[in-house]
């Protein structure tokens, strides 16, 4: 039987398809992620683009490994998120007003924090 087809035959065909098609997916959304980023000249931007298409496993692989984790501040810009991690002043000055009404400080601790929050420290 030199022609048959078993199904685990099948089965290693569909595994090898959808694997190539995670990995076309993959360099898909890295030359997306290199043409959105703001910390790239636009020469840089074309040699990944130029790398990601004739050398697409190991452009893929250094691009992802020399991605800096700051680069993902286009998203951040564009959704309004702040890179800071902290509260508005203005909520920080709302939660401490709360501790003080549960009296878990004192007015001069308030005070004090109050201070601290206005002045940005």
């Amino acid at each position: 039987m030199l022609g048959a087809y078993t199904f685990w035959d099948a089965m290693w065909t569909m595994i090898v398809f959808f694997a190539w098609v995670m990995f076309i997916t993959w360099v898909i959304m890295l030359m997306i992620d290199n043409f959105r980023r703001t910390d790239h000249s636009g020469w840089a931007k074309a040699a990944w683009f130029i790398f990601l298409i004739f050398l697409p496993i190991l452009g893929a692989i250094l691009y992802t490994v020399a991605r800096p984790e700051s680069a993902d501040d286009y998203v951040r810009a564009k959704e309004g998120i702040s890179t800071g991690g902290g509260n508005s002043a203005a909520e920080e000055l709302a939660s401490l007003h709360q501790l003080r009404a549960d009296g878990a400080i004192s007015d001069a601790e308030f005070e004090q924090l109050k201070k601290k929050t206005i002045s940005g420290s």
